[in-house]
């Protein structure tokens, strides 16, 4: 009496594919198992190596990422003047603001201070003063003759107090008078 064979038994591709990714080393030392794997063509009839595969992959994954860079690069080139960084505020002083930043300063390069709302409005005239007194973390600007100032305020009393080290304040103040010496025009 003879057996009828078993019927075939089909894997199910979702297991598969779980088992492979769970055993990622499966085709080390088969390598003629991969060399043998074919897998449908996504763009014509047939199938093709998986090598064959994984570079038109690999193409198409590239093409979508130039397109991107390509769409986002495109608004950029639209305007051919290269976009004007943003100014900080300049103001000519006067005597009176003149003499208030050097009361202000006290004798030193650099000084955190209270910045009462008059002293606001006659030195930042471009930006609204505050109901009550600001501060300011104030540097004199020089590099072998006075150059100016630079103040940042706060319209928070406690931002700049006096007692803060000021050595920020100063090396900063070094760095902008050198860039306004590379800007100055030299005769």
């Amino acid at each position: 009496m003879s057996q009828a064979p078993e019927p075939r038994k089909t894997l199910d591709p979702d297991q598969v594919a779980f088992w492979l990714a769970r055993h990622p080393d499966f085709f080390v030392g088969r390598e003629g198992l991969l060399q043998q794997l074919q897998v449908p063509h996504p763009h014509i009839e047939g199938a093709v190596s998986l090598l064959e595969r994984l570079v038109i992959d690999l193409r198409q994954r590239a093409e979508t990422a130039e397109g991107r860079l390509e769409h986002l690069w495109c608004p950029a080139s639209l305007s051919d003047a290269e976009p004007a960084l943003p100014q900080p505020p300049r103001h000519v002083l006067d005597q009176h603001a003149s003499a208030r930043l050097a009361a202000l300063l006290d004798g030193r390069t650099s000084r955190c201070a209270k910045l009462s709302v008059s002293d606001w409005k006659c030195l930042l005239p471009h930006v609204k003063a505050p109901r009550k007194a600001g501060s300011c973390a104030i540097s004199r600007l020089s590099a072998g003759e006075p150059m100016g100032y630079l103040l940042i305020a706060s319209p928070d009393a406690d931002q700049y107090r006096a007692s803060m080290d000021t050595l920020f304040t100063e090396y900063l103040g070094d760095i902008v008078a050198r860039l306004l010496l590379r800007l100055t025009p030299h005769e």
